[in-house]
């Protein structure tokens, strides 16, 4: 493999995915499982989000968009975050339908996105809490409230639908919103000087360039890379013209710390992977893929930093990530108990999606091996065999004794759950599924890579040659 630093222009990005249509998975393991999300997970998780699973937590999340979109009328339940599930659900469709067309389907999120047009607020804004709840707090707390974040999902989602479709409604929706997000936020006077308490907007705005071109998306996932971690802390100046309130406690006490956020230093002086397992590996995903589109060595070595610190050192065996429930994060080096383990199935959907980025960059043995264990253990580990039921919580050890009776084990479920209140990781196994292929195979200008032992066929073109 040639050096990766070897000109001038810094990082050479070796590698490129190959289009999701292209790859047909034939594997007596992991098609069943594609079979499972496409014919069941998709269908249930779509009741899910229409409060129609008996004795599961209410969603409320595709009821809150006909609200916003003045179809019904009522008011705005669930978490802060809850469009997300929406969005995710979206961008496995999407992934679906790129491999396994299906009109009933891609009816239902035609529909979807139809409402979701209807709620977008005419500056392109499309946040149903916010909307619907504090429409005068917009951007006000973006530490706690995840309004890019819940954008970021969005962005993926009309991607994922795009690729499958070429209906360019959702991506106009996605296009839009982009756009005011790109002028409310920036170095340039008069725009907001902050970025996003939980990092995901960054990696979805580089999707949204690479699928329209669009180098303002690319400077803006730039921008909130570069910014997080400046001081005078953007948090701290959020907290105090706010008059010290926190949302998730109502009181005046900040819950949690800088590391929380990943905000303690700059993405590029940061060596260990601090705070929100689930934030830090969306921030690497960023941050590695700005680093290959940008050729930016630095920001690069900071991956591997991250990368090598996490692996080494703040990994279980099973590919499971956030030693603590407090925080659901990282704690310190090799401490990586075995019950008390957090090990969140989005965390390892992270993780396994920044192995990929860093296999798009430099094809080592590393990366796939991680994004193997990531896959066969905790993500497919996280849903029942009837795709019916998950777990948010992946330990290595259980007493369901203890995790009845011992309040610091109330976070651990000896069984799966049929849904959740904070439902995030049920979708993100979805998504994962679907778009499977994009992981098995990455190719340079001479050279085929398979990172994972899947069977299948896939086109593939290599110098200038179409090979299957």
């Amino acid at each position: 493999m040639k050096d990766l630093f070897e000109n001038s222009s810094g990082l050479r990005k070796v590698a490129k995915e190959i289009p999701l249509s292209n790859v047909k998975i034939k594997d007596n393991f992991w098609s069943h499982y594609r079979k499972l999300a496409r014919e069941v997970v998709i269908p249930y998780q779509w009741e899910a989000i229409n409060d129609r699973i008996p004795d599961a937590e209410p969603s409320h999340a595709l009821k809150n968009f006909r609200i916003a979109a003045g179809i019904e009328t009522g008011e705005f339940h669930g978490m802060v975050f809850q469009d997300s599930d929406v969005s995710k659900w979206l961008e496995a469709v999407g992934f679906s339908l790129q491999t396994h067309p299906d009109p009933e389907l891609e009816k239902n999120a035609d529909d979807v996105i139809d409402i979701l047009e209807m709620a977008q607020r005419p500056d392109g804004y499309l946040n149903t809490y916010f909307i619907l709840k504090e429409p005068e707090n917009r951007w006000r707390n973006l530490a706690e409230c995840h309004e890019l974040y819940c954008a970021g999902h969005f962005f993926e989602a009309a991607v994922a639908y795009y690729n499958a479709t070429n209906k360019r409604k959702v991506l106009d929706i996605a296009c839009k919103f982009a756009d005011y997000i790109s002028d409310t936020f920036g170095p340039e006077e008069g725009k907001i000087h902050g970025y996003d308490g939980h990092e995901e907007v960054e990696l979805a705005l580089f999707k949204l360039y690479k699928v329209t071109g669009n180098k303002k998306y690319l400077n803006l996932s730039k921008y909130f890379l570069d910014e997080r971690g400046a001081e005078p802390d953007f948090f701290d100046m959020q907290w105090e013209e706010r008059g010290r309130k926190d949302f998730w406690q109502g009181g005046v006490k900040r819950e949690w710390g800088k590391t929380y956020f990943q905000t303690h230093l700059p993405v590029r002086q940061q060596e260990s992977a601090e705070g929100h397992a689930v934030r830090v590996v969306y921030m690497c995903m960023a941050m590695a893929d700005v680093a290959a589109e940008t050729g930016d060595v630095e920001l690069f070595k900071a991956c591997k930093k991250l990368w090598k610190n996490i692996i080494l050192k703040r990994m279980y065996i099973t590919g499971g990530i956030g030693s603590t429930s407090i925080g659901e994060s990282f704690t310190f080096d090799y401490d990586l108990p075995n019950d008390m383990v957090y090990g969140e199935t989005c965390a390892s959907v992270g993780l396994a999606f920044f192995a990929h980025r860093m296999l798009m960059i430099e094809p080592k043995s590393e990366y796939a091996d991680v994004m193997e264990s990531a896959l066969y253990n905790t993500i497919i580990g996280g849903m029942a065999q009837d795709g019916k039921s998950f777990f948010y919580v992946n330990p290595l050890e259980v007493n369901p004794e203890a995790c009845e009776k011992n309040p610091t084990k109330h976070h651990v479920k000896p069984r799966r759950q049929k849904w959740f209140t904070c439902a995030c990781c049920p979708p993100n196994i979805t998504r994962t599924l679907t778009s499977l292929g994009q992981y098995i195979y990455t190719v340079n200008e001479e050279t085929i890579y398979t990172n994972l032992y899947i069977g299948g066929e896939a086109s593939i073109s290599l110098a200038d040659n179409e090979i299957k």
